[in-house]
């Protein structure tokens, strides 16, 4: 089940960044750093980060959450994070397509670590054109995605 989650509850919050780190900490054996802003995250910067969350429940249990921000007609997509005991259960893909859905006439955006090769396999899967790269250092490549639907 997906609903729209209260980040501002401290036990929500709590909840998404114990499932972030776990998921996080997968991408950075991915990528071969755990020097990513989503690992240095608190409760506090969750609740503060101004993003929709929607989470998917699994019998009360939450296993997966998007977050974004929209502007206009444009959503850009901050987190696709899943529990890593869930993983490759179409948990994220349930996920965008609940997004996609809800925001149908809009652009959206999303960047991942261009070698996180599930993550970038992922979106490309579902539609999403690469538009750019911006290189942080020697070890991290951000990969910038996009997707466009139209009414």
């Amino acid at each position: 089940m997906i609903a729209t989650m209260d980040i501002n509850d401290p036990l929500q919050a709590q909840t998404v960044l114990s499932m972030q780190l776990r998921s996080y900490k997968v991408e950075a054996g991915l990528i071969g750093t755990d020097d990513i802003p989503p690992l240095k995250e608190t409760t506090e910067d969750l609740q503060q980060c101004g993003e929709t969350f929607l989470g998917w429940f699994e019998e009360g249990v939450l296993c997966g959450a998007i977050a974004y921000k929209k502007e206009k007609n444009e959503v850009d997509i901050h987190r696709l994070i899943v529990e890593p005991a869930h993983f490759r259960k179409g948990i994220a893909g349930r996920l965008l397509q609940e997004l996609e859905r809800s925001h149908p006439h809009s652009l959206y955006k999303v960047a991942t670590a261009e070698k996180n090769l599930p993550a970038i396999r992922f979106y490309e899967k579902s539609g999403y054109e690469k538009v750019r790269t911006l290189t942080i250092n020697d070890i991290l490549t951000l990969v910038f995605f996009e997707k466009e639907r139209r009414r």
